[in-house]
């Protein structure tokens, strides 16, 4: 058996407002003709309010490929992220929190992610209250990301992993916004288990002026594909594509 490979489309900060009835159902029917699978990392909708995310839901039948994605901080605005989550997840859309899925042999693992700063500028667990508490919530999400990339070692060894979040875990993708806003876009904590478990690439948004590409440190490529951004790149459909070569055991999985 030849090696198969397997397309992935990515975007992130969709913003759907309520007034998009229609405006996506030629966006999800492209990327289907194109790709294998769509991740969609954060920010599905624009002010976290379960009007918009049930028009997303409606648009969202119109793409025949499995979506897998996570929610951004605008899901979060309202409070009423469990119930956008509940209203967007179908049977073909997976809306992950600290959890792994496969798909068509490839092992998908998501978190939103959260801020905290970069390297040497990273914040650290002291000070007030309210400061532990921003940090624990990075401590949190990185620990959350690193037991669902676990799983999938455990549950399939060797399998090619792909992580998405909403916030970066590296500098390199936010480069283009005010420096002074680098802590509240993305934190390090992040990348620590992508380079332990060995990640193939990671997926990512919020920072709308920021950089397409970036690497960790121990180069592991991550993609900011923020949909400002890919406009901003010269995609006429706002995704940015990556295959996956899978080897023949992988296809079987």
């Amino acid at each position: 058996m030849a090696d198969h490979k397997v397309r992935i489309a990515a975007v992130a900060d969709i913003h759907v407002r309520e007034n998009d009835k229609g405006k996506w159902v030629d966006y999800f029917k492209e990327v289907s003709s194109k790709a294998d699978v769509l991740l969609i990392c954060g920010d599905l909708t624009d002010t976290g309010d379960e009007a918009e995310a049930q028009v997303l839901s409606e648009e969202l039948k119109s793409c025949s490929i499995p979506v897998v994605g996570v929610l951004g901080n605008h899901d979060y605005e309202k409070g009423r992220h469990k119930l956008i989550r509940q209203i967007v997840q179908s049977h073909n859309v997976h809306i992950l929190n600290g959890e792994a899925i496969v798909i068509k042999g490839v092992g998908f693992a998501g978190v939103k992610g959260f801020g905290g700063g970069f390297d040497n500028y990273m914040l650290s667990m002291f000070g007030e209250g309210a400061m532990k508490a921003f940090v624990q919530e990075a401590v949190e999400e990185a620990l959350h990301l690193d037991r669902a990339l676990a799983r999938l070692d455990s549950d399939h060894p060797d399998i090619t992993k792909i992580v998405v979040m909403h916030y970066s875990p590296i500098k390199a993708t936010l480069v283009g916004e005010p420096e002074p806003i680098y802590p509240f876009l993305g934190c390090s904590r992040l990348a620590e288990p992508l380079g332990r478990r060995n990640v193939a690439a990671a997926f990512h948004g919020h920072a709308h002026v920021g950089t397409l590409e970036g690497e960790t440190a121990g180069g592991i490529k991550v993609y900011n594909v923020a949909k400002p951004i890919l406009l901003k790149a010269g995609y006429q459909v706002p995704y940015y594509m990556f295959e996956v070569d899978l080897s023949p055991e992988e296809v079987e999985a």
